[in-house]
């Protein structure tokens, strides 16, 4: 699942010890962060969409 941090807290990995991103992060669906989403540290958010490049129609940059 994807969770960000709520605004303010500081939520550490149990694994790495490193801080939760505030962008978020992909994290798995454990007991652990079951439990800071019951407990509001963490929120569920949509994964990130990287924009797509155009796509050059006329054979340019090929």
């Amino acid at each position: 699942m994807y969770v960000k941090p709520k605004p303010g807290a500081l939520v550490r990995d149990p694994e790495t010890r490193e801080p939760l991103p505030a962008e978020g992060a992909e994290v798995p669906e454990n007991q652990y962060w079951m439990r800071r989403l019951a407990d509001g540290d963490v929120v569920r958010a949509g994964r990130p969409t990287v924009a797509a490049l155009p796509v050059p129609t006329d054979g340019e940059g090929l």
